[in-house]
C-alpha cells in the first residue's frame, strides 16, 4: 500500500520520465539489429499472468502470434506495471506488450495499436458486502486502484457521478499490483476496488464467493498496446498486425478464449486525445 509521500514520489517520477525525449527503435533499426524489445507485466489476469512457473494470458498469445508474424526476433522483458510505461517511455524498450488503458496523459507519450478489447471500468466489492449497490452507496467509502494505472485518470468520472447524487469520492489507495489490492478487499482494508470490466469478471468467475462485480464507474474505453511517438513505422507495422490478426479471425478466437466475448472495436491506432474522445463518445 502507499502512503501519501510515497504516492507523489511516485507520480513524480514517473511524470519526469515521461517528460524525456523517447529514444526507442523505430522499425528500420529494429529490423537492423535483427531484435525487437517488448516489456510486459506478469500480475494482471486475463491479460498477463504466471501459471505454474510460465507466463500465459492473451497477451502471451499475442505475443506467441505476433513471433510468427514478424522477421525478427522478440525479446520479452517482464516488468512491475509501475516502471513498465516509464521503461518505455525512455526508450529502454520498444513497445509495451501488455493490458494497457489508452487514456489522454498517455497519449501525449505513445501512439496505440488498433484496440484489442473493451475497457470500461466497474467496481468490485466482497461478496458478502450488501451495502455497495448503488453509486451513491460508494460516497466516502476507501477504494483500491494500481498504483500508475489508468484508472487514476478516469476517477473524476466516478467523482463526478457521486457528486450527482449528493456523495463524494473517498480515500484513494494505490497498490503496486491488483493481486494485493483484491487481498486488502478481501481483509476489508479498502471498501471496493475499480478496474477494467474484463479483469472484474474473470475475478468474480474464479471466486464467485469472495468477490462481487458492482456497477460501471466510468464511460468507454479501449485496452491497445502502447508505441512511443517517434516510432510511426513501427505503428505502421503493428497495425498492420493487428490487422492480420482481425482478418485471419485469429483475435476474435483469442477474445472468446480469455475475455468470454468479443467486441466492435476500431480498426485504426488511436494517436491524439480528440480522436480517443471521439471513438469512446466522451
Amino acid at each position: 500500500m502507499k502512503n501519501v509521500f510515497g504516492k507523489y514520489c511516485l507520480a513524480a517520477t514517473i511524470a519526469l520520465a515521461f517528460s524525456l525525449h523517447a529514444v526507442a527503435a523505430d522499425l528500420p533499426e529494429i529490423e537492423k539489429s535483427g531484435t525487437m524489445k517488448v516489456a510486459t507485466e506478469d500480475d494482471y489476469a486475463p491479460f498477463n499472468f504466471m501459471n505454474n512457473g510460465q507466463t500465459d494470458g492473451f497477451n502471451k498469445d499475442m505475443l506467441e502470434e505476433l513471433r510468427k508474424y514478424a522477421k525478427f526476433n522478440i525479446n520479452q522483458s517482464i516488468l512491475p506495471w509501475t516502471g513498465l510505461l516509464a521503461a518505455v517511455s525512455t526508450g529502454q524498450y520498444d513497445m509495451a506488450l501488455t493490458g494497457a488503458v489508452i487514456t489522454d496523459e498517455r497519449l501525449n507519450v505513445f501512439n496505440f495499436t488498433p484496440p484489442w478489447a473493451s475497457a470500461q471500468h466497474y467496481f468490485v466489492k466482497r461478496a458478502d458486502d450488501k451495502t455497495l449497490n448503488t453509486i451513491a452507496d460508494l460516497s466516502g467509502k476507501k477504494v483500491g486502484v494500481q498504483a500508475g494505472s489508468a484508472l487514476l485518470a478516469r476517477l473524476p468520472e466516478l467523482k463526478a457521478m457521486l457528486e450527482k447524487v449528493g456523495g463524494k469520492l473517498g480515500p484513494v489507495v494505490e497498490y503496486q499490483s491488483y493481486p494485493e489490492a483484491y487481498a486488502d478487499l478481501a481483509n476489508k482494508r479498502v471498501d471496493y476496488v475499480i478496474n477494467v470490466v474484463i479483469s472484474v469478471n474473470d475475478l468474480v468467475k474464479a471466486k464467485p464467493k469472495v468477490f462481487a462485480k458492482g456497477l460501471a464507474v466510468s464511460g468507454p474505453g479501449y485496452m491497445a498496446w502502447p508505441i512511443p511517438k517517434n516510432s510511426p513505422e513501427l505503428l505502421k507495422f503493428m497495425t498492420g498486425f493487428m490487422n492480420h490478426m482481425t482478418e485471419t479471425g485469429k483475435l476474435t478466437e483469442l477474445q472468446k478464449k480469455w475475455f468470454g466475448e468479443t467486441y466492435e472495436l476500431p480498426k485504426e491506432p488511436i494517436t491524439s486525445a480528440d480522436q480517443f474522445h471521439k471513438l469512446a463518445g466522451l
